[in-house]
């Protein structure tokens, strides 16, 4: 073999070489990971987080319990287990995991071991799903939050679960314009759901624990 085609031959090794190491070596560009989290009604938790900068997607459903692939009637009637929760994939090279869940916390009520706002019941408390070092930093969230609001924060922080995602029709419901009946009369989901969200109470609650710091009540 000539000196030629033995660099040729080296060369390729070599770049073969790199392919797989690239391939191998974990990389945050272009990439994503997921945080699961449980924040009462899932639709205001997707919501709120599908605005955060860094945030791809925000999926709602269901995690923590015992039922596979539930339904929406399933878990709000109890008996399931299951939280409604929502699914939050995100870029880390944008926002951090420990960035969202100071947001989460400062979204709820974390003190209230009831449920949230006035949607009241096991499936509609709060929770953080999370293991390694997003298990962690949701210890160190909680811990924080506790701290500045001074009182007991009840929202447990859970290993990693299964998530179920919710059927089409509960997906992105604040963004649809088709037409559904409300006790507020017919409007479209996205004008429902706002609705929904001021008779609940949910960002006069959160104004109130959270004040300037609160960063999705309106």
């Amino acid at each position: 073999m000539s000196i030629i085609s033995n660099l040729k031959a080296y060369t390729l090794a070599g770049l073969i070489g790199v392919g797989l190491f690239i391939q191998a070596t974990p990389s945050h560009a272009g990439g994503s990971e997921t945080l699961t989290v449980a924040g009462g009604c899932f639709w205001c938790v997707e919501a709120d987080f599908e605005k955060v900068k860094g945030v791809k997607e925000a999926v709602s459903g269901f995690a923590g319990g015992k039922t596979a692939n539930p339904t929406y009637k399933q878990v709000t009637s109890g008996g399931t287990g299951h939280y409604e929760a929502v699914q939050i994939t995100f870029d880390p090279d944008v926002v951090s995991a420990a960035t969202l869940l100071n947001l989460f916390f400062r979204s709820v009520d974390p003190t209230d071991a009831g449920g949230q706002f006035c949607d009241r019941g096991a499936s509609y408390r709060t929770a953080i799903f999370a293991t390694g070092g997003q298990k962690a930093a949701a210890e160190k969230a909680k811990s924080e939050a506790q701290a500045a609001l001074g009182k007991k924060v009840v929202t447990p922080v859970l290993g990693a679960a299964k998530f179920y995602p919710a059927d089409a029709y509960h997906q992105d419901y604040a963004k649809k314009s088709e037409i559904v009946l409300t006790r507020f009369g017919p409007k479209s989901k996205a004008k429902a759901y706002k609705a929904y969200r001021k008779s609940c109470g949910r960002d006069q609650r959160v104004r109130e624990l959270w004040g300037s710091a609160a960063p999705f009540a309106g």
